[in-house]
């Protein structure tokens, strides 16, 4: 079964006082684009860098999730740490997916330039950085889709199909 990892990075929802929709977003987008059947492998954690990257280790060295996202800690206050935490567990950092992510993000709100979302990958795991509120979790992961299941088989990781009237995705000829 194909794994894809979810991770809320609140310290707020991580304590209980309010309800994981951000990581429960991206779920459901996720099952409503795929048609590939997989796993969620879910975790809510703090504003903690160290606690970030053994989570993003663990989904990516030991559950061996195809696909990794991270949601929330993208911004610039002192405890937001995500791009931190991805950039040091990534052997390579992919920029181009959070240049799409601002540039979408700027057609609704002037202060996506305050955002500092990646992705990057670690050995066959690709990990994405997205903003923590729903509304922003689907415009942002509608831009950056339909190049993740290529990026993952180019990373020898599992093939994702979707249902291409949801969310088409480009794979070259012959791919």
């Amino acid at each position: 079964m194909i794994k894809i990892g979810v991770i809320n990075v609140s310290d707020r929802a991580a304590a209980g006082v309010y309800a994981d929709e951000p990581g429960q977003a991206c779920v459901a987008l996720l099952r409503e684009w795929l048609t590939t059947e997989f796993e969620p492998v879910y975790a809510i954690i703090p504003d903690e860098q160290p606690q970030l990257e053994t989570e993003l280790k663990r989904m990516a060295d030991e559950e061996n999730c195809a696909l990794v996202v991270t949601t929330g800690g993208t911004g610039p206050a002192k405890r937001d740490v995500t791009p931190e935490a991805t950039a040091a567990v990534c052997e390579k950092m992919l920029p181009g997916f959070g240049e799409l992510m601002r540039s979408t993000s700027l057609q609704y709100v002037p202060t996506a330039i305050l955002s500092r979302q990646t992705a990057g990958t670690r050995g066959s795991t690709l990990i994405v950085n997205l903003p923590g509120r729903p509304k922003a979790i689907r415009e942002n992961l509608e831009a950056v889709f339909p190049a993740i299941p290529y990026c993952i088989d180019l990373i020898d990781g599992p093939r994702l199909e979707s249902d291409p009237r949801k969310m088409p995705v480009f794979r070259p000829k012959g791919a």
